[in-house]
């Protein structure tokens, strides 16, 4: 059972996506076109995150990223396919205590600039990244051993945040 762990943020967050974007360059070579820290690791006015390190890594074809899947495991990541999102290819690594997500998206999808956006407005809007992380600990706090539930109890507050961030990409 994944048990809800909420930290305060800190630096070594980016460091740690550092290291991982040159095992991530490595694996993928050529058909990586760019690598992204996104999530609240690489929010420093979120406050609080689950110390995952989210990685959007964008390639140049999707379907070449299952080729990968032996590399990626050889470096401790899971496949886990499409995983809910169609055209992503989801790896998470570390099992039970997870330390990094990455997700994959080909050339143009529209989840890149997405999760681009959102990583964006949180940074420019320091009082929505902060209610962010109050809602994490809340939640962490109500629901420590319950980490669907943690996840449920985000969605409102991240559906409006989601409105907020599409209404501030068009300006």
């Amino acid at each position: 059972m994944r048990k809800t762990n909420i930290c305060a943020w800190t630096e070594d967050w980016g460091k740690l996506y550092s290291q991982e974007e040159g095992v991530l360059k490595e694996v993928f070579g050529d058909e990586l076109v760019d690598i992204f820290h996104i999530g609240s690791t690489s929010i420093p006015t979120i406050g609080y995150a689950k110390p995952i390190i989210d990685i959007l890594i964008v390639v140049n074809d999707i379907e070449k990223v299952d080729l990968y899947n032996g590399d990626l495991l050889a470096v401790g990541y899971e496949a886990k396919g499409e995983f809910g999102i169609a055209g992503r290819r989801y790896f998470p690594k570390g099992g039970d205590n997870r330390t990094h997500h990455v997700h994959i998206f080909q050339v143009g999808s529209e989840h890149i600039q997405a999760h681009l956006d959102f990583k964006e407005y949180l940074i420019r809007h320091p009082m929505d990244a902060k209610r962010y992380g109050e809602l994490k600990i809340n939640l962490a706090k109500q629901f420590p051993n319950e980490h669907h539930k943690y996840q449920e109890g985000k969605q409102s507050f991240i559906h409006e945040l989601v409105g907020k961030v599409q209404e501030w990409g068009k300006g």
